[in-house]
């Protein structure tokens, strides 16, 4: 089984609509894909519309978390959409992302950079506004080459000179809340140093006793031996491992497939989660 459970789409800050990114998948030859759109579930009832036959499909979300300033990313499967607690809090996150948005723009503006909202919006679309479509306007004006530059302290990196915060999840509370709602919880893309500062070991271990139940280990801004560093921590706290593409459709260059989680870690994910179930596609209808 070829198994990725990281994908974004138009629902948040990906390009592919929801039923193009499972239709994408597999034709890219997967068996199992995980939709964990920024902070929303808009996307999961087209994409299950859509789910083509032979393909699985996940249902989750990426929650946005600080700890002590730094940005942590919280993906959250099969848990129920409906529980109030969670669905109030990613509610909260997103209320926030349009002034959040509105003031990084001006920052930029006040930079010398000639972006206006009116285009940020445009490339946004229906989808949940965020850093990345600012990034893509970045790149669409030439001040930067590709999405990943923008992510630096010249421009959009946590405490960079165009950051501005929004309400984000304590992760403790997001591993609380999204047990609770029947799901299950790994963390993100734990040593991205590229995107910033990077949540430190000791603060794994404590969400690891909290209720932690893995981290992402083979994703594509964690190079082998950062791969094989956190694979012994994972040993070391008890925590599943897993490996995703955090596919963004042509917003990032990582492809559907490019890294993928083991069967069995697959296996022990479904086990735990009591909140939602993988749906097996059937062959959905076109859009």
């Amino acid at each position: 089984m070829r198994i990725d459970l990281h994908a974004h789409s138009t629902a948040s800050d990906g390009t592919d609509t929801p039923a193009e990114l499972v239709r994408n998948a597999a034709g890219a030859g997967l068996d199992v894909v995980a939709l964990t759109d920024h902070d929303t579930v808009g996307g999961y009832g087209e994409a299950l519309a859509a789910l083509p036959a032979g393909l699985t499909l996940v249902t989750g979300a990426e929650l946005s978390c600080r700890l002590d300033g730094t940005g942590v990313h919280m993906l959250a499967y099969l848990f129920d959409p409906e529980e109030p607690e969670l669905a109030r809090e990613r509610e909260l996150v997103r209320d926030d992302r349009v002034p959040r948005a509105r003031t990084m723009v001006a920052k930029l503006r006040d930079l010398g950079v000639d972006v206006t909202w009116e285009q940020v919006a445009r490339i946004a679309g229906d989808g949940s506004v965020g850093r990345p479509h600012i990034a893509t306007a970045l790149v669409e004006l030439g001040v930067v080459a590709t999405v990943s530059d923008a992510f630096t302290p010249d421009w959009l990196a946590d405490g960079g000179r165009a950051y501005a915060e929004k309400h984000e999840l304590d992760p403790f509370d997001a591993v609380r809340l999204v047990r609770a709602a029947g799901g299950v919880t790994v963390l993100a893309h734990p040593a991205a140093v590229k995107r910033g500062r990077c949540v430190p070991e000791s603060a794994i271990a404590e969400l690891a006793a909290a209720g932690l139940d893995g981290i992402e280990v083979d994703h594509m801004d964690h190079d082998a031996g950062t791969r094989a560093r956190l694979r012994g921590l994972a040993a070391e706290l008890g925590l599943l491992t897993t490996g995703s593409s955090d596919y963004h459709g042509s917003r990032k260059t990582c492809r559907l497939g490019e890294y993928t989680t083991d069967p069995e870690v697959y296996g022990e994910i479904t086990r735990r989660a009591t909140g939602a179930f993988p749906v097996p596609g059937a062959g959905g209808r076109e859009r």
